[in-house]
């Protein structure tokens, strides 16, 4: 069982938490946790380029010129993707780039992450942030007195409405709820606080 110092909003220990090797004591997966979050990132995409094909392509149905007799190499449309102002040829239209990824699979990711920032000593844990009421300058302070520097993840609970509006004004912290914890972000973020 690997062990997390918990500590109040001071930086002060206040205890010492066991947690699980399945959780945060596992070999992380690095090919799994790439597959995983080009996954998540392909969802993000909208894919709605578009380019119009020539018979998209307002206009050319005439035929520009007789086929023999002038000279010129034969045409049929100007809107030929060679001519300015033609259609595109293979260009790209609207498609979906999600991918499917397997529930194991993406906790196979989550636990991975978890366990390569545990193994950076980068998981923190807070007893209680005590904020009374929503204050940035006291959230600033807190991550100060705790020693984190660089991006900053903070676990909230939905309910913690005061922390969770203290936190979400200061750069460089991202506050997500317990459901929204994804290797995508431990990935991006330095600190992991819960």
């Amino acid at each position: 069982m690997a062990k997390i110092e918990m500590k109040n909003a001071d930086g002060k220990k206040a205890a010492s938490i066991e947690v699980a090797d399945s959780m945060f004591g596992i070999t992380p997966n690095i090919p799994v946790m790439h597959q995983v979050v080009v996954a998540q990132l392909a969802h993000r995409r909208s894919g709605t380029q578009s380019t119009k094909t020539r018979s998209e392509v307002r206009g050319g149905g005439k035929k520009p010129f007789k086929q023999k007799g002038t000279g010129n190499a034969r045409q049929g449309s100007i809107r030929a993707p060679h001519f300015s102002g033609g259609g595109v040829a293979l260009g790209p239209k609207p498609r979906k780039y999600s991918q499917r990824t397997p529930k194991k699979m993406i906790q196979l990711a989550l636990r991975s992450a978890l366990s390569d920032r545990m193994s950076e000593n980068k998981v923190v844990v807070v007893e209680d942030w005590g904020f009374a009421a929503p204050s940035t300058k006291a959230a600033s302070a807190a991550i100060s007195a705790l020693g984190m520097s660089g991006r900053v993840m903070i676990v909230l609970e939905r309910k913690d409405e005061s922390a969770w509006k203290s936190f979400r004004n200061l750069t460089d912290v991202h506050v997500l709820s317990t459901p929204e914890l994804n290797a995508y972000d431990i990935l991006c973020n330095d600190w992991i606080v819960f």
